[in-house]
Order: structure tokens, then C-alpha cells, then sequence
């Protein structure tokens, strides 16, 4: 299992390089999604060099946590419950599904009673599907505004999950509108914001999101195999 996992990874790693390095002298980082991955087998790739872990559930990074090799960075990339802050928020480097202010403000609460400015991501949802968090691309700005003037949090980027297309053709140009919400996001330079991260596309769409300017993609099956048991 580990040696198949390593050649996975070396496989993902070669081909986001091929996708991205001439357009952008950058290749995105590999954020291994474990969802349902026992801790044992998450800890296997560390040997393909791979250190970002996202996590679904609060509930499951509080179990794993303990069996996790300690050079882990861990984001919380699931739909986050404003009552579930408090358990992980000195627990994770990062909250990438930062979509409404009830949570911000949460957030910002418990980071303070820590000591900390916690990094997130706004997620946008890019493809207005009410299934999905997230908010509306034309909120953005006026939500990060008002998101970055709580002293508990800093705003790192964007982070989008595309609408779930078998047509890559119909799929590129949500990526490449992501890529331009971002850039015009750093352009604002809104006051208390880093606008840096660029977290899209999964173990379907990764070379896409590669392609089109992503900074970080977050791949689960296709470096761990298929679940087991099903996550949400």
C-alpha cells in the first residue's frame, strides 16, 4: 500500500508539473485529502514528501489527530459549523471553507481566546449551486471587508469546488473565472488581507485546476485509492 501510494503521488506530482510550469513557473502543492483514511495509512505519505493534509470533519480530525505524524499541516476543507470552531481552532493551520459571517465572527472569537490569527480561505461558490457552501462571487469583496476587520483572522485566498462536470471543456472556464476572482482580489489589496492561496480542483479535475493557475489542489482518491465508507 505505501509503495503504490508514493508511485501515485510521484504520478499526480509529474503531471501538475507538466500542467502548470510553463504558464506559471509554479507548480501547485498537493493537499492530501483523507477523509475516511485511517491514520496509519495518512502517515504513509510523508515518504512522497507530502506534508498538507485536508480534512472534512471536525469530528474526524479530533480522533486522527493523536495517530497523525506531528510534521502534518492540517486544514479543515469541509462545510464548518459555527459550533465546532472552538474544537479545532487551535488544532488546524488553516480553514479553507470560510463562507459566512456567523462563522467569521466565530472564528474571530475563539482565535482570540488563543492567542492566534487563523489563516482562511473565503470559498466562493462558482458555480451558484445551493447544494454547496460558499458565497456569491459578486459578495466577495464586500464580505472580505468585512471579514478582514476581525482582529482574529487573516484572509489567505480563495478556495472554490467546481460544479461536478464530466466535460472538461464545460469545466475549464469556472476554473479559469476562479483564477481571475483571485487576481482581482489581490489587486484590491483589501487592509488585513494576504491574498496568496488559491485552493481548487480534486482527484477529478486536478490537472484543469493545475492549468489554469491553481495554487493548491486538494486530491484524495486519486492518491489514496477509493473510500471505503462514505464522508460528507
Amino acid at each position: 500500500m505505501q509503495e503504490q501510494i508514493v508511485e501515485r503521488v510521484s504520478q499526480i506530482r509529474a503531471a501538475v508539473n507538466e500542467a502548470a510550469m510553463e504558464r506559471w513557473g509554479r507548480a501547485p502543492q498537493i493537499i492530501a485529502v483523507s477523509k475516511t483514511v485511517p491514520a496509519e495509512t495518512v502517515n504513509t505519505v510523508l515518504k512522497a514528501g507530502i506534508v498538507h493534509l485536508g480534512e472534512n470533519r471536525v469530528q474526524e480530525i479530533l480522533e486522527k489527530l493523536p495517530h497523525l505524524d506531528a510534521s502534518f499541516q492540517i486544514d479543515l476543507i469541509g462545510r464548518l459549523q459555527n459550533n465546532k470552531v472552538k474544537y479545532i481552532i487551535d488544532k488546524v493551520a488553516m480553514i479553507q471553507s470560510l463562507d459566512r459571517m456567523e462563522l467569521a465572527q466565530e472564528i474571530d472569537r475563539r482565535a482570540q481566546q488563543h492567542g492566534l490569527r487563523m489563516p482562511v480561505l473565503i470559498q466562493v461558490n462558482i458555480g451558484k449551486e445551493p447544494q454547496k457552501g460558499g458565497i456569491n462571487e459578486e459578495e466577495l469583496f464586500s464580505f472580505a471587508r468585512d471579514a478582514a476587520a476581525l482582529p482574529g483572522i487573516q484572509i489567505k485566498g480563495l478556495m472554490a469546488v467546481m460544479p461536478n462536470l464530466n466535460d472538461q471543456d464545460a469545466l475549464r472556464p469556472y476554473f479559469a473565472r476562479m483564477y481571475a476572482l483571485f487576481d482581482k482580489f489581490r489587486q484590491e489589496a483589501i487592509s488585513g488581507t494576504d491574498i496568496v492561496e488559491l485552493s481548487m480542483g480534486m482527484s477529478g479535475d486536478y490537472l484543469l485546476a493545475a492549468q489554469e493557475g491553481a495554487t493548491h489542489v486538494r486530491i484524495g482518491s486519486a492518491i489514496f485509492g477509493a473510500r471505503k465508507t462514505a464522508g460528507h
